[in-house]
């Protein structure tokens, strides 16, 4: 992983975990104990999915970047779509409050969408390589006379 998609991933975790945080605080006054533990497992969820979807997808920008946009509207559908089953999948469950735990996956990932647009607007990425000046030297073509 090169030290821009560490830093990238470094500013969408930290405030999603923050907001996750709180969203695990304000699930604990509203729903007890069970709430906070459903808040704070839906925030690792988003962070998990959406870090390895943001892995996934740095990756397909360096190998094949021609299906970059296709390949990051297909892999942000694709997450939502898992994280709507999570919340599916755990809505009886006993083990936490599976209110606080979709208003948990809510908030982390409007959160890590946030948090991951304001990374791009910041970070200074070149959308143009620029030749060096010593590399470029005249083609000749043609014949001398």
């Amino acid at each position: 992983m090169s030290s821009n998609d560490a830093r990238t991933l470094q500013r969408t975790a930290v405030p999603t975990a923050a907001a996750g945080a709180i969203a695990a605080v304000i699930s604990g006054f509203v729903a007890g104990g069970k709430g906070a533990v459903g808040a704070a497992v839906a925030t690792l969820v988003v962070i998990l999915f959406m870090g390895v979807g943001l892995g996934v997808l740095q990756w397909i920008a360096r190998s094949r970047p021609q299906i970059f946009q296709a390949a990051g509207l297909a892999l942000y559908t694709v997450e939502l779509l898992l994280l709507f089953v999570f919340v599916a999948a755990f809505k009886d469950t006993t083990l936490f409050n599976p209110r606080a735990f979709a208003a948990g996956v809510v908030v982390a990932t409007l959160a890590w969408v946030g948090a991951q647009m304001r990374a791009h607007m910041k970070a200074k990425v070149l959308y143009v390589d620029p030749e060096s000046t010593d590399a470029y030297k005249p083609v000749k073509s043609g014949a001398r006379s």
